[in-house]
């Protein structure tokens, strides 16, 4: 991606962080199998600093939408420190192919990891696992589709899918692993609140939803 692309995908910025809207499909950290990958072009938001800003969380790959990142070391602990304390509020939008029984609960499933070589790894439900919540709300339903809005109070790999799939009876539209996997991942990083200074206000920033997610939001009742 072009530094000028990246820089316009910039949702908030002041001198301790950046909220970027993540396109889906891009990886946040490399690997073997991914030369390309948002880590290595950071440098494009380096603005008026030195140095390039960092990762305090990640998004999967196919996921898109808002991701913090730390312009400073002071701010990656403080960061930290939010993450670890539950303060950073993450609302998530997923549209589902099946419609839960009831519009709004709580999620309470813990996950564990488990991995084959023939299938690779991923995350199941597990009573020995580790403890996951997440919040949920419907937003709108039409066509077999549910659109719906998730709040994760603990943040576990892959936890709003495994929750969707096992905790509201219905995969993620597009999930290749928990899934059918046709068509793109419909899940969404909406919005996030930072509590960064206590006598302040929240930073807060919302990222629109993808062109991908629109037609199956819009069935669902959404309006631009």
């Amino acid at each position: 991606m072009p530094p000028d692309q990246l820089q316009q995908r910039v949702l908030f910025r002041d001198s301790n962080l950046i909220i970027l809207d993540k396109p889906s499909g891009l990886a946040v950290h490399g690997g073997p199998k991914t030369p390309e990958h948002l880590e290595a072009m950071l440098g494009a938001l380096r603005f008026n600093l030195s140095h390039a800003p960092r990762l305090v969380h990640r998004l999967d790959r196919d996921t898109s939408g808002c991701l913090l990142l730390a312009r400073h070391d002071k701010a990656v602990v403080r960061l930290n420190k939010l993450f670890a304390a539950g303060q950073v509020t993450k609302t998530y939008w997923a549209v589902l192919r099946g419609e839960p029984q009831q519009d709004s609960g709580v999620i309470d499933l813990p996950l564990a990891k488990i991995s084959s070589v023939a299938e690779g790894w991923r995350m199941v439900v597990d009573p020995q696992g580790a403890s996951a919540r997440s919040e949920w709300q419907v937003l709108g339903r039409g066509e077999g589709l549910c659109w719906v809005e998730l709040r994760p109070k603990t943040g576990r790999t892959h936890q709003i899918r495994v929750h969707c799939l096992s905790g509201l009876g219905a995969a993620i539209v597009g999930d290749p692993v928990y899934g059918d996997g046709i068509g793109r991942l419909h899940l969404h990083a909406r919005a996030v609140s930072v509590p960064y200074w206590a006598e302040r206000e929240p930073v807060q920033a919302e990222a629109p939803p993808p062109e991908h997610m629109l037609a199956a939001l819009r069935s669902c009742g959404y309006r631009d």
